[in-house]
Formats: C-alpha cells, structure tokens, sequence
C-alpha cells in the first residue's frame, strides 16, 4: 500500500494520533541532542557566531523534500495527497514578524521551548507560558481580529507553480541553493570568529 497511510485510510485517527505522538517525541529527542533545546545556541544564530540552526532545519527541509521527490516518484507516496496549508499573505506575514520577534527575544521558538522544558531549563517554561498566554489572548480576541484573520487568501502555493517550473527542476534548484547556502553559513560563522578574535 502507498502513502500517506491515514489519508488512503491505512488506520483511523487514534492510530494517527499514535504515530503523531511517537514522531513527535523522536523529533523532540534530536533536536536535544542537536543542542536545539539551548537558548544560548539558538540565539548565537543571530550574532552569526553559531548558524546551527539555519543547518539543522535547512537540513531537515531539504530532506524530506528530496524523500517526498523520490517516494513519489518510486510510487510509494501519492504526492497529490500530501497537506499543503493554504496561505493568507498579510495575516502569515504579521505573524511571521511576531514569532521572529518572540525567538529573539525568547531565544527559543515553540518547538524548541518544548524541548528546552523537557530538559529541565525555565527558559524553556516562561517561552512555553508566553506562548500559551498568547494563543489565549488570541482566542479571546478572536472575534475582533477575525477580519485580519481571514484577509488576502492566497490558495494553497506551491514552489513550482509560483515560479512556474516543473517539480523535478524546483526539487534541483532547492538543493543546489541549499548547498551554497551551507557554504555560505559556514563563512559568516568564519568570518565572525575571526571578528572576534576566536
């Protein structure tokens, strides 16, 4: 049987659940033991002294782009049926500019909060109570802000069909980039050591 298992109903929605939960505790483990649960790592990426995390998650990206790219074509996952969320650009733009705010001010962004939390750290409580005291304010000024909510939809947008190029050259052209920018990272860890002094 192809993929995705729980849309071509391999299991029901406990099961789903089930998996979520495992998948989750293992992606929570390696971002730990990449050094993700760490504040202090994670805000280094904003004084170009530490871009571990522009590695890890570019990374992260690259790969399950280039699996999703092979197992479709291999006939193992119906790519077609894979979620893609759908955009509204102002209300995705606006909180865009509020994680990025809350990440370098918090030094942790929800995941890793969550990670931080599991291993101990306060940091990791005080991002997480923040981020819950903000979904709740949200919920509560829902009706207000449902206008802004629900402004400029865009469909769902993919890579390929806003550059209007096939999915085989927009998967090449993704990992070529993500190559130079690894090289790029590394040079601006570089040069800020040697800035430095280290």
């Amino acid at each position: 049987m192809s993929a995705p298992f729980y849309e071509l109903g391999a299991f029901g929605e406990g099961m789903s659940l089930v998996w979520a939960l495992v998948i989750g505790v293992a992606f929570g483990w390696f971002l730990e033991r990449g050094g993700m649960g760490n504040a202090r790592k994670l805000a280094a990426q904003f004084y170009n002294t530490d871009m571990a995390v522009f590695k890890i998650l570019f990374s992260a990206v690259v790969t399950a782009m280039l699996g999703l790219f092979w197992l479709g074509a291999l006939g193992i996952v119906e790519v077609s049926l894979v979620y893609v969320p759908p955009t509204w650009i102002v209300p995705q733009l606006l909180g865009g500019l509020v994680f990025g705010v809350g990440f370098v001010m918090g030094g942790l962004c929800p995941g890793t909060s969550c990670v931080a939390l599991s291993s101990g750290r306060k940091d990791g409580l005080a991002v997480l109570a923040g981020m819950l005291f903000g979904i709740l304010v949200f919920g509560e000024a829902f009706p207000v802000l449902q206008r802004l909510y629900d402004a400029t939809p865009a469909g769902t947008l993919t890579l390929p069909q806003l550059a209007g190029i096939p999915y085989p050259v927009a998967v090449l052209l993704v990992a070529v980039v993500a190559v130079g920018m690894f090289r790029v990272a590394e040079w601006i860890e570089g040069r800020t050591r040697e800035r430095l002094g280290g």
